[in-house]
């Protein structure tokens, strides 16, 4: 299965993001190379990675070795906040450590401390995707003034903001606000916030005979917003891929969308 046979989004016109993601924070060390091997044999096209993580060595060595070519498996890695001021050095890391020529998408993983700008740290990983270190960038745990500054300074939004997300976060004039500068919306921590057993999530996935995990996760597909659910737990690793065959209403999304708050 190549990434481009599940559903995905456009970043630019010759770089697709699939929407659903495997995330690996907190998966190190041997367990974190074989929950990423685990998830691109599980179906899995969309690996997040970070700096700070500390797994960047693992994740690479499990797409080297998981059979897939490199242009089928979609690589994201992170700027930690300690590291502005030293972007280039930074990815240049990382991909040695991933063992790749570049990565897919490179985010600065948290806004630069209170009352420091963005901007410069922002051109300078514009500068690393027209080296060709990165096919796109982007941030992540942005508000909108913050995405305008970038926007506003370089006249180049954000290709993904990457931010916390769920049912009960849904925040329509939020996600109508990426829409309107052309950023992705990109959620983590889908089911850390949510009640799995709220009874609307419980009555649509009986409806569906799937798990309310299920039924999360293609929420987030169907409104194009990328989720990236984490687990080092093989079977959970492999019903968390399998979505694809759910179709939810148009009455189900909107009564998923009334659990935000």
């Amino acid at each position: 299965m190549t990434r481009l046979d599940q559903p995905t989004v456009a970043l630019s016109d010759d770089v697709r993001m699939p929407l659903l993601g495997f995330g690996t924070w907190q998966a190190t060390g041997e367990q974190g190379y074989e929950a990423v091997l685990a998830a691109l044999d599980a179906g899995y096209r969309h690996i997040d990675t970070a700096t700070m993580y500390g797994n960047e060595a693992e994740v690479g060595r499990a797409v080297r070795e998981s059979g897939l070519r490199r242009e089928d498996v979609f690589v994201t890695t992170k700027l930690p906040p300690d590291r502005v001021g030293r972007e280039r050095e930074t990815i240049e890391q990382s991909l040695r450590a991933l063992g790749l020529d570049q990565v897919d998408l490179w985010l600065i993983h948290w806004p630069p401390s209170a009352g420091s700008d963005s901007v410069p740290v922002w051109r300078e990983l514009l500068a690393a995707r027209d080296a060709g270190l990165t096919r796109a960038v982007g941030v992540s745990n942005y508000d909108t003034p913050r995405l305008d500054e970038l926007i506003e300074a370089t006249g180049e939004a954000p290709a993904v903001n990457q931010i916390k997300w769920s049912p009960s976060l849904y925040d329509r004039q939020r996600h109508r606000e990426h829409r309107d500068r052309g950023i992705v919306l990109e959620g983590y921590s889908p089911f850390k916030s949510t009640d799995l057993a709220d009874p609307v999530l419980t009555r649509i996935a009986a409806a569906h005979d799937v798990s309310p995990a299920q039924v999360v996760l293609r929420w987030h597909v169907d409104h194009e917003i990328v989720v990236i659910p984490k687990s080092v737990t093989p079977d959970r690793i492999r019903v968390n891929a399998d979505i694809f065959a759910i179709s939810l209403t148009a009455e189900e999304m909107r009564d998923i969308d009334a659990l935000g708050t």
